[in-house]
């Protein structure tokens, strides 16, 4: 009986596939806010950033987020996505176990 689904998207920064759980999610909302989404459902468009400061800074520094959202995520978000990093970083491992 094989295992269970564990679904797969790709951080806008570094292209690589990795689990759901291990990366961030940006979603750009109904209204056009776009906000950090920690539960990872709200709805609206979504986009994945690894859990790192190499791939948040990238997806920052050559505007992945806007052409995956179509819209610059506001100053506040960016410091928002760096602080989630340093988060994990402080806690030691920053994935989580489906």
């Amino acid at each position: 009986m094989p295992g269970k689904h564990v679904p797969v998207r790709s951080c806008i920064a570094c292209r690589a596939a990795r689990p759901k759980a291990e990366l961030m999610r940006l979603v750009r909302a109904p209204d056009g806010q776009i906000a950090l989404d920690a539960t990872g459902r709200s709805a609206g468009r979504g986009a994945y950033v690894c859990r790192s400061e190499q791939c948040v800074e990238q997806a920052v520094r050559k505007g992945a987020a806007q052409r995956a959202l179509g819209r610059r995520p506001s100053p506040q978000v960016e410091q928002e996505m760096r602080d989630a990093v340093a988060a994990d970083g402080s806690r030691g491992d920053a994935t989580v176990q489906a």
